[in-house]
């Protein structure tokens, strides 16, 4: 399987916050904002193995400001690292100025997605290669949040995450 680069597996979604969109606040609702950012995310992982995927987690979501009604909003999606079968995907999400166009970065989140075959087995995907520093840290991250997450589903023991520890050492 030919490695990917992380340009290679982008999605960008841009939403007009409507009326239905909204609380009582006029705010967009945070669960509008997790499905818009699910499927960006899925299109990002789709592309970067061609296959169906499925949402395994929803890692973190950050509700930084306040989208109101009347908002675009452009959420872009990137595959940050690719392991067996699973990828982890970042998801910036910004915020359009009404007046001066201006883009400001509003929330983020990190989801996880598995490939799946026709019967919803997982199957394995083509590595990530990361390029630019962003794509670098974000790469490296990712190891370290998943050894994390299996060692709190109890499927890692702590000694065995070399990620982990190597940021507690004094290397």
């Amino acid at each position: 399987m030919k490695p990917k680069t992380a340009k290679e597996s982008v999605a960008v979604l841009t939403e007009l916050v409507l009326p239905n969109d909204t609380n009582v606040l006029g705010n967009l609702m945070g669960g509008r904002l997790l499905q818009w950012m699910d499927v960006a995310s899925a299109i990002a992982s789709k592309r970067h193995c061609n296959r169906v995927v499925v949402t395994a987690s929803v890692n973190n979501v950050s509700f930084d400001r306040p989208i109101h009604l009347g908002d675009v909003v452009t959420l872009q999606a990137k595959v940050s690292r690719s392991f067996h079968t699973s990828m982890e995907v970042f998801i910036d999400v910004w915020l359009e100025d009404r007046i001066t166009g201006e883009k400001l970065k509003c929330n983020e989140a990190i989801y996880t997605f598995v490939a799946v075959d026709q019967m919803g087995n997982p199957i394995s995907i083509p590595e990530l290669i990361p390029e630019t520093e962003e794509e670098k840290k974000r790469h490296a991250g990712a190891l370290r949040r998943r050894q994390l997450s299996l060692i709190l589903a109890g499927k890692m023991k702590p000694e065995d995450a070399t990620e982990l520890k190597a940021l507690f050492s004094d290397k």
